[in-house]
């Protein structure tokens, strides 16, 4: 699902991680600069993980800071 903020196109999107749903965000801004924001976090739903990977974008493309996910996960080695 593609949806439109203030002129740049935001993807959001979820994939399963185990018991847990990953969230993840593209974004393509008016100027055709296009960022992931990578991985943003592990949710127990996928509804929560996509509505947290949408906050994000907003909040990106608004130039505000990210949200923090529920929980940090441990840096891989």
């Amino acid at each position: 699902m593609v949806f439109y903020h203030h002129g740049a196109a935001i993807q959001p999107s979820v994939t399963r991680l185990g018991n847990t749903f990953l969230a993840r965000v593209s974004i393509l801004e008016e100027d055709g600069e296009a960022t992931s924001l990578g991985n943003l976090g592990q949710f127990a739903n996928r509804d929560c993980a996509f509505e947290f990977a949408v906050r994000s974008a907003t909040a990106f493309v608004d130039g505000e800071p990210l949200p923090r996910s529920p929980f940090e996960q441990p840096p891989t080695k």
